[in-house]
């Protein structure tokens, strides 16, 4: 009885050791199945999830049309929108340019050097992009989450730190009929060997109706403030493709 009881006594430790290493280990087959599911969103979707209702009637919705424009003009057929065209000294952009922690990955619009520095050449751009910012299966976007996202973003990771902003717009606007986000703001920053200590950006979220935003983004630097009017023209220009 004595001999029983011990072997009792080991083969249950046994088999509590064995479950310990089966339930704990990584050959568990319910581990998988308790773990949350990894969250696969882009970015934006994940920070600025889609509304749960509908628009209310006060918010802006797609115009069943925008006036005519005439003149050259920029065409984003991935973004899903074009906006006006600008003579010498704008140029056309002809790189891909993942800016920020959102890698927005800028591939169509203009540009020209404003000056050479110690930390290469510098800007004045209009450029533009679609970016995913809502689950496969949505198209509604939380328009003003999103550009506030994408706009913090321009100021922490495309200027000199640290800098400072006056904000001269921030508002859910229309843009060509389209529902939009519009920020406009100056920066004024310092870096060594740049001439430029402030710049008028602003950022454009424009709902498309597609998972992706358009993002238009324009800059000028006030080394080059003749050419401030871009900023606001572009923005009237944009039209839906």
């Amino acid at each position: 009885m004595i001999f029983g009881g011990v072997a009792g006594a080991i083969l249950a430790a046994g088999l509590t050791v064995l479950l310990i290493v089966i339930f704990g280990g990584e050959s568990n087959p319910f581990a998988d199945k308790a773990a949350a599911p990894a969250d696969l969103r882009p970015p934006l979707a994940q920070a600025c999830p889609a509304p749960a209702t509908a628009p209310s009637a006060a918010a802006p919705t797609r115009r069943p049309s925008a006036p005519p424009v005439t003149g050259e003009r920029t065409v984003d057929d991935e973004a899903g929108i074009s906006y006006r065209k600008y003579g010498s000294p704008w140029l056309v952009w002809d790189d891909v340019w993942r800016a920020g922690t959102l890698e927005v990955p800028y591939r169509v619009g203009q540009h020209f050097v404003t000056e050479l520095y110690s930390g290469g050449q510098y800007h004045a751009s209009i450029l533009s992009a679609a970016v995913p910012a809502a689950d496969n299966d949505a198209v509604s976007l939380d328009l003003e989450c999103v550009g506030r996202q994408v706009a913090a973003d321009v100021r922490a990771e495309y200027y000199p730190q640290p800098n400072t902003m006056e904000s001269l717009r921030d508002e859910v606007t229309t843009l060509g009929g389209l529902p939009a986000f519009v920020s406009e703001f100056r920066l004024k920053f310092q870096a060594n060997g740049l001439t430029a200590t402030e710049e008028f950006s602003a950022v454009a979220v424009i709902d498309v109706g597609k998972p992706t935003a358009a993002i238009l983004y324009v800059s000028i630097p006030g080394t080059h403030k003749q050419f401030d009017y871009v900023v606001e023209d572009v923005l009237e220009s944009v039209r839906p493709l």
